[in-house]
Formats: C-alpha cells, structure tokens, sequence
C-alpha cells in the first residue's frame, strides 16, 4: 500500500510540475544570468494574481543550490502591496530551464521556460497546462515587434493568448 501510494504521489506532482503536450522548454538556460528581477508583462488570468499591477518576479540563489523566489504585485483594489516567496529547483539535475516552484510547503508547481532572449532581457513562461502562461521582461516594458513574436509563439502553442492580462507598470506607490 505504501509503494502505491508513494506511486501516485509522484505521478501526481510531475503532472503539476511538468510541460503542456506538444511544449518544450529551451534548450539551456544559465541560472546565473537569470537570477535577478523580471518585470510581468503579460499574464493568463489566475486568482493568486488578479487585480494585481506591478508585478515582478525576482530570483535569487540559495545555499541549497535552489532559487529563491519573491513574487510581488500591487493590489489596486486594496492599495497595499502584495507578496510570496518560495524556492524553486530543478526538475533534472543542472537544466533549469524547467523548475518545479513551490510557495505552500511540499506542493509544487511548473515553470517552464519556453522562449528565451539570448541576451535574457525577455523569457516566457508556462505551466503544466495551457492555461498557465506568462511574458516577462527585465525592464517595465517590451518593444512591441518582441512582444508580438512572442504571443504569436504562444498561440502557435495553442495557449488561449486573446484571454491575455497586460500588466500596467508605474501605477504603484513605493513599497514600504
């Protein structure tokens, strides 16, 4: 019973860590060169997130050689900022262009880089299912002709891109 249950443990957090049928994540990607901030620039509408502008994404190392992460965006709504950090590794040891995140104790979930900037200045990035998509970028904006080429990727990808949020940036007061 235990290796049953150990069984489809595993079985159901790969599915929640893995890749939507037909995606494949980049080829490499140097975890050193895309630690730092990302600033969301567009997003699949979720409630973690919802009602949400300025949101980035900053990823730091850890001793344990995972990554950091704390995500951030400022509520509208409520006028307060908010925040969760978690950690991220690997799903196979060295390539980390896909990660399992978690920011509930043992739960994880996917992150999948798809498309990456050569110069990492954009990356997107999906979940374990097509309705789990984000662009982001290192500064608050993205030239348009990158932004196009990359939601044309995603609707060649089957994600639901006319269903895309885009984040206003600059609406937020400082955080304290």
């Amino acid at each position: 019973m235990r290796k049953l249950l150990l069984a489809v443990s595993t079985v159901v957090l790969t599915a929640c860590t893995g890749l939507p049928e037909g995606v494949e994540s980049v080829d490499s990607l140097d975890p050193e060169r895309y630690l730092g901030t990302w600033y969301e620039i567009a997003r699949l509408d979720h409630t973690f997130e919802r009602g949400l502008s300025d949101v980035t994404a900053t990823y730091g190392k850890r001793d344990d050689g995972g990554i950091s992460v704390l995500n951030r965006g400022y509520n509208v709504k409520d006028r307060e900022w908010n925040r969760a950090e978690g950690k991220a590794y690997p799903l196979q040891q060295g390539d980390y262009s896909q990660l399992k995140v978690s920011f509930f104790g043992p739960f994880y979930g996917g992150y999948n880089v798809v498309a990456l900037d050569p110069d990492y200045q954009w990356a997107m990035v999906v979940g374990p299912s097509r309705g789990y998509l984000w662009i982001l970028a290192r500064e608050p904006s993205l030239p348009e002709p990158a932004l196009s080429d990359l939601v044309a990727k995603a609707r060649a990808l089957e994600f639901p891109v006319e269903e895309l949020i885009y984040v206003e940036h600059g609406v937020a007061p400082a955080e304290d």
